[in-house]
């Protein structure tokens, strides 16, 4: 018996089990590709407008305009989304496959998670401007930016995770069929990656939410710009201390996650069902009925029958295979490349970092070092406690989840809508209830950090959950393993890679949302906790480059120092002892 994806591979529908064919679903797609359409050409010609209408139009409150900038934001979103898949394919699978590359690949990600969205900001605006001088282009392109570094890590992680630990099975079938390197990664390796990353997209779309008010209302120093959008609408109506406004733009947001749940992502999970790596059927299996409604057209076979023939000549399948050439390097060669190339790395990473020293020295003192470096243990402390928090919660939760795909199915909007939740819509009550009780900022605004925090952990264990092959599942039941041994013997095992990877983006997810739970604000009522998180906002509030690259380094060094001495020792026991063979 073989893995249940290996024999459609990459081709969105089982032909055997197709519906019954219907005019009507030809009519309905066509319908929703128009308005796709119209909806994708009228925000990209909004996107282009001369940056001069943002002033004579400026961002109002009236509800005539919030269809208009929830759809500007959507879009965003989208872009956001299609780079960062299109990043972590290519970024992950160099990582998984080549040793040299992972020695850049993995830190520079460590880095680059740790570094905040305000961090991004700060240095990217002024970039994007300059490329597009005039046009509202640049600023688009800085708050896309923006929310593509919000989106983009726990997706990589994911591929890169399910490509280390693809069974040996797999691989030793794709020898039999003598695949190439390109069919082995199309056929067998992206398929099996394929679950983890669809539930991971829909994490990245509730983490983009999360960070839209910061995307699109930019502040960096004496410059602001607002786009047209809910994140800047909320902005707004937060410091107008507008809650009716605030209440239009969550019911906004509520009703575009659950469209683009009904209408993207509930086809895709069902979609990707058929990639779980398993010998047997499965019972119960995700259902979509826009999935079946594109099964029933006439028009996606006939699409699907070119884009075939255009992946034969493009993929060069039916070409003989050539004879690959392969040089047997000596073991003290090997050394010295790996030498090489790790003095080239280090060197690079010395001049960087001498560059940032000389930056961030000319104004600033190993004072101000020492501080900076205590705010970070205070905001680690929060990061560890509540990173064990929604692992006692989340796991339980996410394993049955993942083990009843009727309940997933249910609770998949709803577990969306609560990721994608803004904290910045809680800051009133946060703010007004402190104050009135007269609470200490630095252990009330610390709830607001797991927002960012726990969603990574139970979508990840959602998919590892339901990744775990039906054979494993029916043994159990078979050998009535049950309770603790079966937690210890099935669950946990099962969905330890994956919660690893969720865990691992939770941090810095934790870090990152540190930015906005730390410094609350409503009205001209601010609150700061102490730590991390605050500094580097009121740093960014003023302007202050010096300070924002300190609190960035400080940062990327807790994560990284984080990362290396937990996460990454835990994906190495992932692999060599957890993996399903």
């Amino acid at each position: 018996m073989r893995p249940s994806f290996l024999a459609p591979a990459l081709t969105p529908f089982n032909r055997e089990q197709l519906p019954a064919h219907s005019w009507r679903a030809d009519v309905a797609l066509l319908g929703l590709l128009v308005l796709l359409a119209a909806f994708v050409f009228h925000g990209l010609d909004q996107m282009n407008q001369p940056l001069g209408v943002l002033d004579v139009s400026p961002l109002s409150l009236d509800l005539v305009h919030l269809p208009e900038y929830t759809l500007r934001t959507t879009l965003r979103m989208f872009i956001a989304l299609f780079a960062s898949l299109v990043f972590s394919l290519v970024v992950a699978t160099l990582a998984a496959k080549s040793r040299k590359a992972a020695m850049v690949i993995l830190p520079a990600l460590d880095i680059l998670q740790s570094v905040p969205v305000l961090g991004f900001l700060t240095f990217t605006v002024v970039f994007f401007m300059g490329l597009f001088p005039g046009k509202e282009t640049g600023v688009e392109c800085a708050a896309i930016f923006a929310i593509f570094t919000s989106q983009v890590w726990n997706m990589t992680f994911s591929v890169y995770q399910s490509l280390r630990t693809v069974p040996n099975d797999l691989y030793d079938v794709s020898r039999q069929f003598s695949f190439s390197p390109w069919q082995r990664f199309v056929r067998v390796e992206l398929p099996f990656a394929t679950p983890g990353l669809v539930w991971n997209m829909m994490m990245s779309m509730s983490g983009g939410w999360f960070f839209v008010v910061a995307s699109e209302a930019i502040t960096v120093g004496d410059t602001t710009v607002s786009l047209p959008g809910i994140g800047s609408w909320l902005a707004l109506a937060i410091e107008q201390q507008n809650i009716t406004a605030i209440a239009w733009a969550v019911l906004a947001m509520v009703g575009v996650i659950i469209a683009y749940d009904l209408l993207f992502f509930r086809p895709i999970v069902a979609w990707a069902d058929k990639f779980r790596f398993e010998q047997t059927a499965s019972q119960k299996r995700p259902r979509s009925r826009v999935y079946d409604l594109l099964r029933s057209t006439r028009l996606v076979p006939l699409v699907l029958r070119a884009l075939g023939s255009l992946k034969a000549s493009l993929f060069l399948e039916k070409l003989p295979r050539l004879p690959s050439i392969r040089f047997k390097a000596s073991a003290r060669v090997s050394r010295a490349t790996d030498l090489i190339w790790l003095a080239l790395v280090a060197a690079a990473c010395i001049a960087g970092a001498v560059q940032l020293s000389r930056f961030i020295g000319s104004t600033l003192g190993w004072e101000d070092v020492a501080s900076t470096f205590d705010l970070g243990l205070a905001t680690l402390l929060r990061v560890c406690v509540l990173i064990i928090l929604a692992s006692l919660v989340w796991v339980p939760i996410g394993v049955w989840i993942g083990l009843n795909p009727r309940w997933a199915e249910r609770l998949q909007p709803i577990a969306q809508l609560l990721a994608a939740f803004p904290a910045n819509v809680l800051f009133p009550f946060a703010v007004i209830a402190i104050v009135a009780l007269k609470l200490n900022p630095d252990v009330w605004l610390s709830p607001l950090m797991i927002l960012g925090t726990q969603w990574y952990i139970l979508f990840n264990v959602i998919a590892g959950a339901s990744a775990l092959p039906n054979d494993l599942r029916e043994a159990a039941r078979s050998f009535r393993v049950r309770g603790w041994q079966w937690w210890r013997q099935v669950a946990l095992p099962g969905v330890f890679p994956y919660y690893v990877t969720g865990a691992l983006t939770a941090a810095g997810g934790s870090w990152n949302a540190s930015i906005v739970a730390e410094a609350a604000s409503w009205g001209d009522q601010h609150l700061y906790a102490s730590g991390l998180g605050a500094f580097i906002a009121q740093a960014t509030t003023a302007g202050d480059l010096h300070r924002v690259a300190l609190g960035v380094v400080i940062m990327s060094i807790f994560v990284v120092g984080f990362n290396r001495l937990l996460w990454r020792p835990l994906y190495g026991f992932a692999e060599r002892r957890l993996r399903i063979d």
